[in-house]
């Protein structure tokens, strides 16, 4: 059973762009890329002291398991180079699994739908550029535009950017 899911992506060290196509071409291994958002360029979230992050967001296709995608996406960030300098800290590439279809599911390993979506503009952007009418069933009656519309604090800082893959 194949599923839909979305993978945010983000980095602030290295060359954001090349480490994101790399990791593109990892995950294309175990999994369809079926759409790709813009590059969005946002202030550091939790850890200010160390450069703008990169991010972007893709939608896939997968026959894998919420868990399985989750521990290959994490080898995916190994075999780039991610270690862990501080929470929220700066990073060669962050993959963090966001929705794995209509899936619920709160685990020690995994939270799903990520519990930053709703809460964080340099995922929800990236989403709506993806899918604009893209909703949960954990999520109530709010929607991706609702969410951006009531955030208090921004972390977008430019024009999105787009890209070729």
């Amino acid at each position: 059973m194949n599923a839909n899911a979305y993978i945010g992506l983000g980095a602030n060290l290295g060359k954001p762009k090349d480490t994101f196509e790399k990791a593109l071409d990892l995950i294309s291994q175990f999994a369809t890329i079926e759409k790709l958002s813009r590059l969005y360029h946002s202030a550091p979230f939790g850890f200010s002291e160390q450069p703008p992050f990169t991010n972007a967001a893709v939608s896939i296709s997968t026959a894998h398991s919420p868990n399985d995608l989750l521990i290959r996406l994490q080898d995916t960030e190994k075999k780039l180079g991610k270690k862990v300098i501080h929470k929220n800290g700066p990073r060669i590439i962050d993959l963090d699994l966001l929705l794995w279809g209509d899936q619920i599911i709160e685990t020690k390993e995994l939270i799903l739908p990520h519990p930053g979506i709703l809460k964080r503009d340099f995922v929800l952007l990236p989403l709506l550029d993806l899918n604009p009418d893209l909703i949960h069933p954990a999520w109530g009656a709010k929607t991706l535009k609702s969410a951006l519309s009531g955030l208090q604090t921004k972390f977008i800082e430019n024009l999105p950017e787009d890209w070729n893959y």
